[in-house]
């Protein structure tokens, strides 16, 4: 007889579970990345081995009969992955939805903690976890195992290894003093003892050698004291100090990440490394360890109690016009609403199944129209009242940019474009080229090769936006060496160094009858050699730097190196031009170039993977004592070299590179304006940071760039990466740069005077970082950049513990960064532009889009960009103004789509003249693509200005296609906006892209330039324009009439008659086109003032006859 007791249901006949007549399950399977997983095995858990269904294409299945209790629990099981269990949800409708994530491979629970290392004193302890996959090729991400102290804190500890001098000249000599001088604090006022060993590792008790040591003085060996002509071996030493670090408790867990119900995030918890001495924390050895911890973490399943999309909409302020004053507020902004864009189940199609969650978000279900009050007039605005889920807006990615050469901007012409394997593309004429990403991409990496071998073959590490657009990078490339001829059957020598006057950095030594060819043959006869050298010492080669300069440590995590020079190898038959490969190749690595002794021993050589843009290990360095000369060198002299082994069996690029831990953030915020206002952030923004190397006298290598990184802004800025130091504030610089869609933004002023409120850095810090724009000595420069010292924060100082350096462990606090903590700042160049829609809409998110009437933009997936060009002869740079209606649609005629301002830019080839680029509405379908609508659009400047000239080509287009707008005004231009893309003969620039910013910077970029296929930056005012106005400046002028009739009076009367008949000229040409009348009360004061006037005017004449 069955025991099983159900508290829904009834047994099964097997008696194994409980099964609930029509009750269904309906389940979604998919990846960590959102990929669904397709034939996926379901099983109850009781009995695994016995397969219910499978899942379908789009990773769902249904199981008919199973009870919605959580003690029901189902396993799936899918080959490559990590079997997983989960519970159905309790639901008394008769249906149930889970969700669950397949993972290739997964770390079991942490073991328990093993025994203490020691029984007397401080030890330590290890627990360890396994990497639960079912494939040799997939890895874990984190670490295996996890050391911390037991025991009673150790009376001592040991320092790390020292070794800044070698036997080279009188000997080796490892003095404390200069060891404090290099490492300062590292090592402890009083050493309770020492220990010194060679570089082999052999103990200086069983060299051999005669070698003295002290606590006070430190370790040395003298060569003339050694027996029998020998010299001293290389020495490294380390003290024993007290402790003076360690780490405090964990904290508890952070909220997760993640609020939206039934959805995967991150949690966090964090410890501290105090220092158990009065000394600043910053001097003291890091402690063993790190500093977080991450787990997953999981929200419970959506209930109508939790719906995964709130109804009410979130506050969303949008800016008004400068000249738009609301009553009683004064407030420049109105909140329009949005919804919150995650994601939400959905609602059931005709089978009963749940569709899928990726297809579906949170958006607008329902708009109400109102007006804005501004005072002196009425502003119509859409604002969201409801939210609901709808049907995800899925945007396009894009990655744009030109590929130029890094030493005179020459473009790669028709190069070749790998993703991987796979040839994607050609780059333009230019240069250019747009790659279209797929949403489930986490790392693009791009190969650039040129098929006329000019310039080495380049793989990028690009970033981009996930949530849509385009992103432009400005790719350099390195041209290739001229080759030279060199003896296959001879030892040739390569020097590696591209700074005239200076000594190469390394060279290249190739054995006799290396080369092969690709079936192996030993090649013979002469080889065509091309060696390019990226000399870090160079700064124009950083931007050209390829991949990202990380690599993949033991445990799965991707760490920086930096560099000390790349190269790349290409090995040609004379005549054929086969591309030869070669074996038993040296590196060598003349160590006057590495003054940081510490790099020595962790120097490696790398190759880079062309596909995945990570470095690889190639070899270890040796140590090699080698007279070197006839490379340059007129004095044949005995130098010290690291010495690596290579093969080159593919075109790879080398590295010569160590990782580095001495690690910050740097934070850093883009703005529209230079008013910084927190409401005008700019996401999109490529941020680059080149790493400078210590300044000469600094114990490092020479003034080099060593990192080149580039970081994506988002809502709250970008943190980039960045080497530091906590001993010498100016030991490392930085160079900062920003970019948006090819335009460089400026960087905050510096001179005359630093302000820190417009730095957005605060004071006494901002002077220890010693903040410089690229302008600061020479106003000539260009303001798009700015340099500082990277001085690590001193966590025991409070004035640098809220940015703008962050330490590398306080990464969170970096990017969770308050709007008021310290950061540096950029800002677009285009000063006063405006840009207001009814419909409000943010560009650089897409799926802030709402189907609309009064949408700007009509369409998600396609954006049409058009722009009027505007003439302004006039002293001054003007404000234009587009006023954008619905023309011609039922549903949109006499409605507002929105306001454009732009201010006029200075030709500066011809004085008082400017022009402005003015954007409008273009006409076309909108978003129900069922009826044109041509915008009713009015071009107005703002000032004194009136219209003198309108292209031909523009009229005569909009008198043939009819219905032709009133144009009676001479302050303005009013026209139905063409439904053609009319080109720059016109005046009009129309481009058309899936981004909205990337159509619009095209357009920007023609309409500077006056063509149809060019781009510029700078105003050419006499080429494809559209309209010309007129904006003379009103002159002021200090004397009254009474004073230049006293100093001048002929000259005064003469000027007063022209002046009369100017005006009877003009009042009788607009007598006859427009009668404007005054209001009686302006007519009476008026005819008042010419009376009183006339009068003076008589009495001063009589007055001077009488004289």
């Amino acid at each position: 007889k069955c025991q099983l007791k159900c508290a829904e249901g009834h047994p099964s006949e097997d008696c194994s579970v409980c099964m609930c007549a029509g009750h269904v399950l309906f389940g979604d399977i998919q990846t960590v990345t959102g990929v669904p997983v397709a034939g996926a095995s379901v099983a109850l858990s009781s009995h695994p081995k016995v397969i219910h269904t499978l899942t379908d294409k789009k990773g769902q299945f249904t199981l008919s009969g199973v009870c919605s209790s959580s003690s029901t629990l189902i396993t799936i099981n899918k080959e490559k992955f990590v079997p997983v269990v989960v519970s159905t949800s309790s639901n008394t409708t008769g249906i149930s939805w889970l969700r669950a994530v397949l993972r290739s491979a997964k770390w079991s629970p942490w073991g328990p903690w093993g025994s203490c290392s020691v029984t007397c004193g401080g030890g330590r302890r290890t627990r360890r976890r396994t990497c639960v996959r079912t494939s040799e090729t997939v890895q874990c991400a984190g670490r295996p195992a996890e050391v911390q102290k037991c025991g009673k804190s150790p009376l001592t500890e040991w320092t790390s290894w020292f070794n800044i001098d070698h036997p080279g000249g009188n000997g080796d000599y490892e003095r404390l003093e200069a060891i404090r001088f290099y490492y300062r604090e590292r090592v402890c006022a009083r050493p309770t003892a020492m220990e010194a060993r060679t570089t082999d590792w052999v103990a200086a008790a069983d060299t051999g050698e005669i070698v003295h040591s002290s606590l006070e003085k430190g370790f040395w060996c003298i060569n003339k004291e050694q027996p029998h002509g020998r010299i001293c071996s290389n020495y490294h030493v380390r003290f024993q100090c007290p402790p003076q670090s360690y780490w405090t408790d964990w904290s508890e867990w952070g909220p997760c990440s993640t609020t939206v119900c039934n959805d995967v995030g991150v949690q966090v918890r964090q410890r501290k490394c105090v220092s158990a001495q009065p000394m600043p924390l910053l001097f003291v050895p890091a402690c063993i360890g790190h500093h977080a911890e991450r787990r997953e973490c999981s929200t419970p399943p959506c209930t109508k109690e939790s719906p995964a999309c709130n109804s009410s909409p979130e506050m969303h302020l949008v800016r008004l016009p400068m000249d738009c004053v609301q009553p009683g507020t004064h407030s420049k902004y109105y909140n329009a609403g949005r919804c919150p864009h995650n994601k939400c189940p959905g609602s059931l199609d005709f089978d009963m199944r749940c569709r899928d969650g990726a297809g579906f978000c949170c958006g607008v279900q329902e708009m109400e129209s109102r007006i804005i009050d501004c005072g002196t007039y009425k502003l119509p605005i859409r604002a969201v009242i409801q939210c609901s889920c709808q049907k995800c807006v899925q945007p396009t990615l894009l990655v744009r940019g030109r590929v130029v050469a890094a030493d005179n901007d020459e473009p790669l012409r028709f190069g070749h474009i790998y993703i991987g394997k796979d040839r994607v593309g050609t780059t333009g004429y230019q240069g250019g080229f747009t790659l279209q990403i797929t949403p489930d991409t986490q790392r693009l990496v791009v190969n650039f090769v040129d098929p006329t071998q000019t310039f080495i073959d380049t793989p990028k590490v690009f970033i981009f936006d996930k949530k849509g657009g385009s992103i432009y990078h400005n790719v350099k490339v390195m041209r290739k060496q001229t080759p030279v001829d060199i003896n296959s059957s001879e030892t040739n020598f390569i020097d590696l160094g591209e700074i005239k006057g200076e000594d190469p950095i390394g060279q290249l030594v190739i054995p006799p009858n290396s080369f092969h060819k690709d079936n192996g043959e030993v090649y013979e006869g002469t080889v065509k050699a091309s060696v390019t050298f990226i000399d870090p010492r160079n700064i124009t080669t950083a931007a050209a730097t390829p991949g990202d300069l990380n690599f993949v440590d033991e445990e799965g995590d991707m760490l920086p190196l930096r560099t000390y020079g790349m190269f790349s190898v290409d090995f040609r038959d004379e005549t054929s031009k086969e591309v030869l490969g070669a074996g038993a190749v040296q590196v060598l690595l003349d160590t006057q170039h590495v003054k940081m002794q510490e790099h020595i021993p962790k120097m490696k050589l790398w190759s880079l993977n062309p596909d995945t843009g990570v470095w690889e290990e190639e070899s270890d360095f040796s140590y090699s004592t080698t007279t070197a000369g006839g490379h340059g060198r007129s004095k044949r002299e005995e130098r010290t070299f690291l010495i690596g082994n290579m093969e080159i069996r593919e075109r790879r690029l080398f590295n010569l590179d160590v990782p580095e831990n001495r690690r910050c953030y740097v934070k850093v915020r883009a703005y529209m304006s230079d008013k910084f206002l927190p409401t005008e952030q700019l996401e999109g923004v490529v941020i680059s940071l080149i790493n400078l190397e210590p300044k000469p006298g600094y114990s490092s290598n020479p003034r080099a760039w060593g990192r080149f990184d580039s970081v994506l802004t988002g809502p709250n800025g970008a943190c980039l990466p960045a080497f530091c130091d906590a001993m010498r504030p100016d030991a490392y610089t930085a160079y900062v740069t920003a970019m948006l869609g090819g335009e460089e933004l400026e960087a905050a002023p510096s001179s005359p005077k630093m302000n820190p409120n417009i730095i957005g850095v605060s004071q006494p810090y901002l002077d220890k970082l010693d903040y410089q724009r690229s302008d600061h000595e020479d106003p000539a420069l260009k303001k798009t950049a700015f340099r500082i010292n990277l001085a690590k924060p001193n966590q025991n100082n409070l004035d640098e513990t809220n940015g703008p350096i962050y330490p590398y462990q306080n990464l969170l606090s970096c990017e969770n960064a308050p709007f008021d903590a310290n950061h540096f700042r950029f800002f677009r160049v285009e000063k006063d532009k405006y840009e207001y829609n009814v419909v409000p809409f943010e560009e650089n998110d897409l799926t802030t889009w709402t189907g609309d009437y009064l949408s700007w933009w009509p369409n998600p997936q396609e954006f049409r960009a058009c722009f009027i060009k505007v003439k302004i002869h006039g002293q001054k740079e003007v404000m234009v103004r587009s006023r954008n209606l619905g023309g011609t649609h039922p549903e949109t005629r006499g409605k507002l789509y929105g306001i454009r301002d732009i201010r006029s830019t200075r030709d500066m080839r011809e004085a008082n003249t400017s022009a402005a680029c003015l954007e409008f509405k273009c006409s076309g379908m909108l978003f129900d693509q069922a009826e044109v609508d041509r915008s009713l659009i009015s071009v107005i400047p703002q000032g004194n200005c009136r219209k003198i000239g309108i292209n031909g080509l523009l009229q005569e287009y909009l008198i043939k296609h009819p219905p032709v707008a009133q144009n009676n005004e001479s302050h303005a231009f009013t026209m139905l906006a063409p439904v053609d893309p009319l080109g720059h003969n016109y005046g009009i620039y129309t481009v058309t892209d899936q981004n909205p910013r990337v159509a619009k910077e095209i357009a920007i970029g023609r309409c500077f330039d006056g063509t149809s296929d060019g781009f510029s930056r700078e105003m050419k005012s006499d080429f494809g324009v559209a309209l010309t106005f007129s904006c003379p400046e009103r002159k002021i002028n200090r004397e009254s009439l009474f004073q230049r009739l006293q100093t001048n009076p002929g000259q005064t009367l003469s000027q007063m008659a022209r002046d009369m008949r100017e005006m009877e000229g003009l009042q009788g040409q607009r007598s006859s086109t427009q009668v404007v009348a005054f209001p009686a009360e302006q007519r009476g004061r008026t005819q008042s003032r010419r009376a009183s006037s006339a009068n003076r005017r008589r009495a001063s004449m009589r007055a001077q006859q009488r004289q």
